[in-house]
């Protein structure tokens, strides 16, 4: 038995080529994935255009799911990781397709590969989901990727990283269990309530919370919190919110 892609959603944030999304649809069923999802296109995902350069890929391509927003199209995903051509104001680890995206393969649970629009990418914004980064090293005279080139790339190293897992085990099996790790909503909602206490307290500032909050993502999706671990840092702030709202009694006889 082989190692299955179908627990990979390849994420497109607003593309806005129909011709590229067919392309992908048709690269993503060669290499064994099954889930597109499309964040807000700005083209027609289902139109003319697209389905014929599916090809066979159409039945796939027709069941790409559409989404208003990038929280709801990693809903239930455990790992994430980006796509990126360039550096960014934070430090972030880039790594190859070929480094990252066995972590993928690996996992058990709902996990998403991101690709962010033609012209300028994946934001600063949409980037804080991610746990791990990629991108694809390409020559020095014209380093610009297609979309669906990009997509290509990555969806032959999944290939390649399922094939490798698959045949370094002397009895093929599907992938084993893994811990019970907290999806990107579960984290969300902590992160949110995170920043509002640290903005309140002082520690982070109005003009530079986003930046700082970056940070602070990143250390949390490196360690892939589990459910119980989500719950136990929440009730932490909880408790310290419960602390600040309390007047605390003074006890005057001494005085």
């Amino acid at each position: 038995m082989g190692i299955s892609l179908n627990h990979i959603r390849i994420v497109l944030v607003e593309p806005a080529g129909a011709l590229n999304i067919g392309s992908i649809s048709r690269v993503m069923k060669n290499m064994g994935l099954t889930q597109l999802v499309v964040v807000n296109p700005q083209c027609d995902v289902y139109g003319e255009e697209a389905s014929r350069m599916a090809v066979h890929a159409i039945d796939l391509l027709q069941t790409a799911r559409i989404v208003p927003d990038l929280p709801t199209a990693l809903q239930g995903c455990t790992r994430v990781i980006a796509t990126t051509a360039r550096n960014r104001a934070i430090p972030t680890q880039l790594e190859t397709p070929r480094q990252a995206l066995p972590w993928l393969v690996e996992s058990t649970q709902p996990t998403a590969l991101l690709f962010g629009r033609e012209d300028s990418g994946l934001t600063n914004a949409e980037l804080k989901y991610a746990g791990r980064y990629v991108s694809i090293p390409v020559g020095s005279e014209y380093s610009s990727l297609n979309i669906a080139q990009a997509v290509g790339v990555c969806a032959y190293e999944l290939q390649i990283a399922a094939s490798n897992i698959a045949t370094s085990l002397p009895n093929p099996q599907p992938q084993s269990p893994e811990l019970d790790i907290a999806p990107v909503e579960l984290l969300e909602g902590y992160y949110q309530q995170l920043e509002v206490l640290l903005l309140e307290i002082g520690y982070l500032f109005p003009h530079t919370a986003a930046h700082r909050m970056e940070k602070l993502r990143r250390i949390y999706n490196r360690s892939q919190l589990s459910h119980n671990e989500v719950a136990l840092l929440r009730g932490m702030l909880r408790q310290v919110r419960w602390a600040l709202d309390t007047p605390r009694s003074i006890d005057n006889k001494n005085d």
